[in-house]
């Protein structure tokens, strides 16, 4: 698959058929991690792997904190030598797609002692494959949308995260329907499909224009602080989604008769419903006070969180977390791309989503060696 270079919106407005190409394929990558999660336990189990669930969980923590660097700077070199940032957004999706398609024809034809081996390596390479591809896809985001809009680009991708996430329940149970094989198929086709769309719709855009580098950006980039930002969201994130459901339980879940599972999938719900109009109310100040708000609010709410006991208060400082996280998460990227150089601006995706899952793959691994994953 030949990916053709697009330009930087300049006419002042989003560009919105490109903006939803690139929202449906991270909606693939969504549906493939929560496809994932699902299935990892379960393929363990049943072939005996069970003593390879924390290998498994550090080298995804460790994939997935080298990897989005290493394909920034690729992405970065094909811009300069190639003319466009898109041939390793390709390699990724095509790497990815052929993946869930081995790992399906693996479970369809049921492999022995001898070939069982096979699954593990091929879930490395998933996870490989799809990292390489999100953080470059990502960072063309850019391209779509003006930088006084940018939060609003970013507040379509957190109701698209938000809502495929609160919807996870039902994506599982789903998933439990189709089986294993047909699910790795079904992947492979979303991923395959949704790369196709990005292509199609971002070629009509080029009216034969070949490069996305603006060469007249010589500030310089600051690479620390797109890292701390994604460290941040990440944090943040990460103790929503593994720690949240443990503390809420006996708070809320208990009393009111609702599963962890759903109490975070209304948290989701609720930042997905607010980043719109957060992202008008963020386009109208400094970026980066935006976010120094949110991230200390979203520290100070967790506190409230673990520590207090009431159910009702505790729910108020849930809805108050959903408006802050989805702040977090309608400024971070845009806050980090405003640092980063044009010439090396998918480095400086890469180096965010990084600190992004930097907490997340430490928290996770830590979980699984306790047991208590």
């Amino acid at each position: 698959m030949e990916l053709t270079a697009t330009v930087p919106s300049t006419s002042g407005e989003i560009q919105w058929k490109q903006l939803w190409s690139l929202v449906a394929l991270y909606a693939s990558v969504i549906i493939g991690w929560i496809a994932y999660y699902n299935y990892q336990p379960i393929l363990l189990d049943k072939y005996n792997f069970n003593d390879l669930t924390l290998f498994l969980f550090i080298a995804q923590g460790i994939i997935m904190f080298v990897t989005p660097p290493i394909a920034g700077l690729l992405g970065d070199r094909f811009r300069k030598t190639k003319g466009n940032r898109l041939p390793i957004i390709s390699a990724g999706i095509s790497a990815a797609a052929m993946v869930f398609m081995s790992v399906a024809f693996t479970l369809i034809m049921d492999p022995g002692e001898t070939f069982k081996w096979i699954l593990p390596i091929l879930i490395v390479f998933w996870l490989a494959s799809m990292s390489i591809f999100t953080s470059p896809a990502i960072s063309t985001i850019d391209l779509f949308a003006p930088a006084d809009k940018l939060p609003r680009a970013m507040a379509i991708i957190t109701i698209v995260y938000g809502a495929l996430y609160a919807l996870e329940p039902v994506i599982v149970d789903l998933v439990d329907f189709l089986g294993a094989p047909l699910t790795f198929v079904v992947g492979g086709v979303i991923t395959a499909g949704s790369g196709f769309l990005m292509k199609k719709n971002m070629g009509k855009s080029l009216d034969g224009i070949v490069t996305d580098v603006k060469k007249e950006d010589t500030k310089k980039s600051d690479y620390a602080y797109a890292f701390i930002v994604g460290l941040a969201f990440g944090i943040s994130t990460t103790i929503l989604f593994n720690l949240f459901p443990n503390w809420l339980e006996p708070k809320i879940g208990h009393v009111f008769d609702v599963s962890s599972s759903v109490i975070i999938s209304v948290v989701l719900f609720l930042s997905a419903v607010f980043s719109l109009p957060i992202s008008r109310i963020v386009e109208k100040r400094p970026l980066y006070i935006s976010l120094l708000v949110s991230v200390v609010a979203i520290f100070l709410l967790i506190y409230g969180i673990y520590f207090v006991e009431n159910s009702y208060l505790t729910m108020a400082l849930l809805l108050l977390f959903a408006f802050f996280y989805s702040m977090v998460s309608v400024c971070g990227l845009p806050l980090a791309l405003s640092v980063i150089n044009d010439k090396n601006k998918v480095f400086g995706v890469g180096i965010f989503f990084a600190g992004f899952e930097l907490p997340n793959g430490i928290l996770e691994a830590i979980l699984v060696a306790q047991g208590l994953y």
